[in-house]
Formats: C-alpha cells, sequence, structure tokens
C-alpha cells in the first residue's frame, strides 16, 4: 500500500473527518450561507442589487473560508484530541488534502451553487414583478442582472480566498487554541501596518499625499487636481504574481510543513 497516497484510505478519512464534526463542518457552514442571505437581503434593501451582491459576494467566499478553515486542523486544541489525530493510520499528506478539500474545494463549490440560486431568485423575483406597461420597464429589467463569477471583482475576491485560507490553515496548525482570533488579528496588524509604513515612506519624498496604498500607488493633490504614481510595469507584475501566487502557494506549502513537523 502506498504510504503517502492511497485512495480508499484518503476516501475513509475524509467521511470520518465531515461525519465526526457535523456541527463544526455542515452547522457553521449553514450559518455561513444564512449570514450571507441576511447580508444579501439587508444590502438590497438598502443599496440595491448591485451593492448586495457585491458585499455579500466578498464577505461571503473569503470570510467564509476563512472561518470555516479554522477548524479544519482544529485537533489540537487538547492533547487528546491531537494525539487520537496524529494517530490515524493516514499519511500527512492525506491529512493535509482533507483539509484542502473541505475548505478549499468544496466550500467553494457550496457557496457558488448557493449564491447562484439565492441570486437569481431575487433577481428573478424582481425581473417578475416589473410592470410591462411602464415606460421605463427595459431600462428597469436590464440595471438588475445575475452576478457574474467571471468579472473584475470575483477575480481579486477568488485571490483573497486562496490567500486568507492558506493563512487560516497555516495558523490552525500554529495556534492550538482561538486560532480563528489570533490569525485575524495578526492579519490586521500586517494589514495596518504595510498601509502606515507606505503613508510614511510617501510622505518623506512627496507633499501632499492623500492616498498610498501598499506596493501599488501614491495619490497626490497637485493644486485642485489629484494625480497617481503607481508602479512599473514590471514591478506591478512580481509584485502581482507575488500576491496571487508565490505567497498563497508559499502558505498551502507551509501549512502541509508544519502538519508534517506535528507528527513527528
Amino acid at each position: 500500500m502506498n504510504n503517502t497516497f492511497n485512495l480508499k484510505r484518503f476516501g475513509l478519512l475524509l467521511k470520518k473527518t465531515l461525519l465526526e464534526r457535523p456541527v463544526q463542518m455542515f452547522g457553521f457552514t449553514g450559518l455561513l450561507l444564512g449570514v450571507v442571505l441576511i447580508m444579501y437581503v439587508i444590502i438590497k434593501s438598502l443599496a440595491g442589487f448591485n451593492a448586495a451582491q457585491n458585499i455579500s459576494f466578498i464577505w461571503g467566499l473569503p470570510g467564509g473560508g476563512f472561518f470555516l478553515a479554522s477548524f479544519a486542523f482544529n485537533y489540537f486544541s487538547s492533547n487528546a484530541n491531537g494525539a487520537s489525530y496524529l494517530t490515524l493510520p493516514a499519511s500527512h499528506f492525506e491529512k493535509w488534502l482533507c483539509g484542502v478539500l473541505i475548505t478549499g474545494v468544496f466550500y467553494v463549490i457550496v457557496f457558488l451553487l448557493f449564491f447562484r440560486i439565492m441570486d437569481y431568485t431575487f433577481v428573478s423575483l424582481y425581473h417578475s414583478g416589473l410592470d410591462k406597461a411602464d415606460p421605463f420597464y427595459k431600462i428597469k429589467y436590464d440595471s438588475v442582472y445575475l452576478f457574474s463569477f467571471n468579472g473584475f471583482i470575483t477575480a481579486r475576491v477568488y485571490k483573497l480566498f486562496i490567500f486568507l485560507v492558506g493563512a487560516m490553515l497555516v495558523g490552525s496548525l500554529y495556534f492550538n487554541k482561538v486560532s480563528f482570533i489570533k490569525v485575524a488579528i495578526i492579519l490586521c496588524v500586517l494589514c495596518i501596518g504595510g498601509f502606515a509604513l507606505n503613508w510614511l515612506f510617501a510622505k518623506m519624498f512627496f507633499n501632499h499625499v492623500s492616498d498610498a496604498g501598499p506596493f501599488n500607488h501614491v495619490s497626490l493633490l497637485v493644486g485642485s487636481e489629484e494625480g497617481s504614481i503607481e508602479l512599473p510595469d514590471a514591478a506591478a507584475t512580481i509584485f502581482n504574481a507575488a500576491v496571487a501566487i508565490i505567497i498563497p502557494v508559499l502558505l498551502w506549502t507551509l501549512a502541509f510543513l508544519r502538519l508534517k513537523e506535528k507528527e513527528f
């Protein structure tokens, strides 16, 4: 039998992981989707469909994945659970892959299906409720449409999801207790620190700085106009590749190495 990966053994491990903690895996997933639904309805009534679709998707996918990932390797909050998990007859690769599939694949599929059904329902109800005799019927009908999973915003959300889930998987292995809170605090500190340092360096070199995005741009006030200094194309390409590919790969790999380290 292959010591690294065996399909039957992995299937049993995946089944055990999903069924032994139904409240955490299924209950919290249902709760997250319920929050997305409530958020969609409230924002739609206050700011319209476009805002509801964007905000609920942005918070639901990365935020939900981040929260769910905190339970993926949450076996080490007690010595008994940690020892029991480490002695399971499965390789560390299979255990890592199990966590990756649950948080990085299964949740994404469930969330996208739920979001599409929810969005289709509300958009259809809106369209069917319009008065066809209204002279502005066509404009009103075309102003509300299904949220695209292939747009500019969703591309950024997918990148954020991969980063946040990777960071949380690592955090759940390094912090045995309340990993969700600890990783969230660390990410907030890093984010605020990055903006603060970028603003500080921008102020050292330029006057009248109105905005400064870390490794992205510096906006300057020039009289009554506002201009922006951005990264050169080559530097921007390197930075974007690091954010979208290199850093997430390092995080997901680090989670694998940390899990392997715990087994020894």
